[in-house]
């Protein structure tokens, strides 16, 4: 099972190697798939600010001890939407040889947010913030490896 995982995440990082190579050999297309000198601010840019403020929101819920409200709201992180394909290509040409360490923070996320959900429909207080706590590391990780270069690239 295991070995089949490896095998279908190999092949598709070769089809995005592939598209990026087949894209970026013609600068016309290139330009115009990954919007490259594009002023616009990546849809990522909106994801990650809705997901701040769903932190937010579950820190409000945490404090008035609205599971039901934590609940939601971390099922709304873990099924965060996703950027367009177009710009998912710019991410991760832009991301390079660091696209594994980029997805499994986006995993551990997700993973965590779904914990905490579940945590959240227990009525378990103790593991509510034990596990958001996990959350807030996972965000951090991410944007400490990130955040700097992303804005750097995409907006300066």
């Amino acid at each position: 099972m295991k070995k089949s995982y490896i095998l279908i995440r190999n092949q598709l990082i070769l089809l995005f190697t592939l598209l990026i190579i087949i894209a970026t050999s013609n600068n016309l297309f290139a330009a115009s798939i990954l919007d490259i000198g594009s002023t616009e601010p990546l849809a990522l840019r909106k994801i990650m600010s809705d997901m701040g403020k769903n932190m937010q929101a579950i820190t409000d819920g945490i404090s008035h001890e609205n599971w039901k409200q934590v609940k939601k709201t971390a099922l709304q992180i873990a099924d965060h939407p996703q950027p367009p394909f177009t710009e998912k290509i710019r991410i991760l040409s832009f991301v390079g040889s660091d696209v594994s360490k980029y997805k499994e923070h986006d995993q551990k996320t997700h993973d965590t947010a779904i914990t905490l959900s579940q945590a959240a429909t227990e009525k378990d207080a103790y593991k509510v913030i034990s596990v958001f706590s996990s959350l807030q590391n996972n965000c951090l990780a991410c944007h400490q490896s990130f955040r700097k270069s992303f804005l750097e690239y995409f907006y300066q």
